[in-house]
């Protein structure tokens, strides 16, 4: 017996340590297929069901190779669970003496630099008195704190605006030309990466260390000759965000607060710096406006013709040569207008690749937010580039995911990164789906896309949520459709609401949970990594199947790429990435052995249209019923529980 079937053993050491452990044959056939990928240094493609426990079954592995290993997640909480809870349980029951690091991207940490500058200087600027005591608060916790990590400041709202003002960016960090060099979070974390067997990233720093090798730093990352994904299935995505080129208002008006600053402290008598820095924050605010006071994120073709925003990003650039010039002059004075220079040629990089012609590789798109806009050019396909990533990393890759096949197979997952020698293997859940759960497809709704369909869904779930005593999650595919739910349950729903957007998240959840008998109406982000076991969560309600939108500038233009190479879009592309995203929003509801509920899906297009058995045959073995008499049954009359 290998010391991986060892540790999964009912008498191993993981029974040792973790009460009321169980083995699981699909836990240890998953981490066997990882020991083996390791030891043959194959490329692993693995799907394991909600419940099979995922973690353990590469992370024991993981520990017991000796080798390094990056361990890459979708999320930073889960790169917390894992450094701080599983990680040092492991190695505790394994005995194994494994250096582990955890490795976030340099915003997660403090800058003493900008920190100094904010407390000597910010104010001047203009901070409310909220965010004076904001202040005061990371200043007296920076005086101890031993990570720099700002996720230990539990009293600052991570929505802060302060943050930007006491973490780095990769433009605006001094590097080794920092006075505080030695005393910079980023700098230890990565100290100690380097030492490290284990270490744990998430995927946006890992995508970072491929598109920008340097930084000031070196390489954000060491070699490896492992590297796990886990939430694989948002990995690809995250990928266009680092490999395409992004400039946006806030990025652009923070370079002008801190040639401010800066100029304050090292070049008081050079008013045409201020001037400058002073005239790119107007221009900012001018492009804004002609952009139209909506909210919208469109292609950049729809504005392109609009001689006033042409007008506007001339006059844009403009002020930001006239700003570098300025900055070129006043460099020697101290680092930080050398970096603030620097920044401003960066800057004006990236605006001339996004005003270059488009290409049939990318696309050119706009966001605008309440105060800003963000101009982005994104490439279409990732495939080539991770192939180079691959090859230049020379390890062994491993994926994992709950959610990586459409009906069992896992073409989408592999063509999107272009993988072709993986081994793809799946799991499934230990969960007893069929005795647990009840899938309910409600009758009579409407086609989606009338007026009143989120009324008819309302309606129709309402018999469920009567049931079910609330207690339950309301998904909705857009933000539009929140809205007008909330609207319709407010001061009418029997039931408490927690509406997303109302509170941070975590707030929201914990309200939910406290509740007894609350609806939680979410969007995207409410989707995935949301872990709610036991009654507090015994209904899930999807309004629609999520099929990306195909007025999204990124989304048509791939859709565009996928019809000129031949090959069906919706077969492609969007179906799969409904699925999948699907396969996150139903996971929502069986979290654990004892967990029971209702998935009510209310697209009637799952019956009414040949491709609703695709999601149907993707989702868990549950029963499915149209009759609301089974529903109630099935609340009113529970089967004996399992025991643990």
């Amino acid at each position: 017996m290998s010391a991986v079937d060892e540790a999964f053993a009912g008498d191993g050491p993981l029974a040792h340590v973790l009460t009321g452990f169980r083995p699981r044959a699909a836990q240890s056939g998953m981490a066997r297929a990882v020991e083996q990928a390791i030891r043959e240094g194959r490329c692993l493609i693995a799907e394991a069901g909600t419940g099979t426990g995922k973690t353990f079954a590469y992370l024991v592995p993981a520990l017991l190779s000796g080798k390094r290993v990056l361990v890459s997640t979708g999320t930073r909480n889960l790169q917390d669970q894992l450094f701080q809870k599983d990680l040092p349980l492991l190695r505790q029951a394994l005995g194994a003496p494994a250096h582990v690091a955890l490795l976030k991207g340099r915003s997660n940490y403090l800058c003493p630099y900008r920190l100094e500058n904010v407390v000597d200087f910010g104010f001047r600027a203009g901070f409310s008195a909220e965010e004076a005591d904001q202040l005061e608060r990371i200043r007296r916790w920076a005086k101890t704190t031993r990570s720099g990590d700002v996720a230990e400041v539990s009293d600052v709202p991570e929505a802060s605006p302060l943050w930007r003002s006491v973490t780095s960016t990769a433009e605006n960090c001094l590097g080794q030309d920092c006075p505080l060099y030695g005393d910079c979070p980023v700098v230890q974390a990565r100290k100690a990466a380097q030492e490290a067997q284990i270490i744990v990233i998430n995927h946006h720093l890992l995508w970072a260390d491929w598109a920008v090798k340097t930084d000031g730093f070196g390489d954000l990352l060491p070699e490896a000759d492992v590297i796990i994904i886990d939430e694989a299935h948002q990995f690809g995505e995250t990928a266009t965000q680092f490999l395409g080129v992004s400039l946006s208002s806030r990025q652009l008006g923070e370079l002008a607060d801190d040639t401010l600053i800066e100029r304050t402290k090292d070049a008081p008598d050079m008013g045409g710096l201020a001037d400058a820095a002073t005239l790119l924050k107007a221009e900012l605010t001018a492009i804004r406006t002609m952009l139209g006071a909506e909210q919208r994120r469109e292609a950049w073709h729809a504005v392109a013709g609009n001689e006033d925003v042409s007008a506007g990003l001339k006059r844009m650039e403009e002020a930001l040569l006239t700003l570098a010039a300025q900055l070129k002059l006043a460099a020697v004075r101290g680092k930080g207008l050398e970096s603030c220079w620097k920044r401003c040629d960066e800057f004006i990089q990236r605006l001339e690749t996004f005003l270059a012609e488009d290409t049939e590789e990318s696309v050119r798109w706009f966001e605008t937010h309440r105060r800003g806009f963000t101009l982005s050019r994104t490439p279409l396909d990732i495939a080539g580039e991770f192939a180079r990533f691959r090859k230049a990393r020379q390890a062994t890759w491993i994926f994992t995911s709950a959610t990586l096949s459409v009906s069992g197979r896992f073409e989408h997952f592999s063509r999107q990164l272009g993988i072709a020698d993986a081994d793809c293997r799946r799991w499934e859940s230990p969960f007893d789906y069929r005795r647990q759960s009840l899938l309910y497809l409600p009758p009579g709704l409407p086609e989606p896309g009338g007026c009143d369909y989120t009324r008819a869904v309302l309606r129709a779930a309402w018999p469920v949520l009567k049931a079910s005593r609330g207690r339950a999650f309301l998904l909705f595919t857009s933000h539009q459709a929140l809205a007008e739910a909330a609207s319709i349950l407010e001061g009418k729903s029997e039931f408490p609401l927690f509406v997303q957007g109302t509170q941070p998240k975590a707030r929201l959840l914990d309200a939910f949970r406290a509740s007894g008998n609350g609806l939680l109406l979410g969007t995207a982000s409410f989707w995935e990594g949301i872990d709610v076991r036991g009654e507090a969560l015994s209904c899930v309600v999807i309004d629609k199947l999520p099929f990306a939108s195909p007025g999204d500038p990124v989304v048509s233009a791939r859709l565009e790429a996928i019809r000129r190479r031949g090959h069906s879009p919706f077969g492609v592309f969007q179906l799969p990435t409904a699925v999948i995203t699907l396969k996150q929003g139903a996971g929502r509801l069986i979290r654990d052995v004892d967990d029971r509920g209702v998935l009510v899906l209310a697209d009637p297009r799952l019956t009414s249209k040949s491709y609703g058995r695709v999601f149907l045959d993707s989702l868990p073995p549950m029963r499915i019923t149209r009759d609301p008499g089974v529903v109630r049954a099935f609340f009113a009359d529970p089967p004996e529980r399992v025991p643990a």
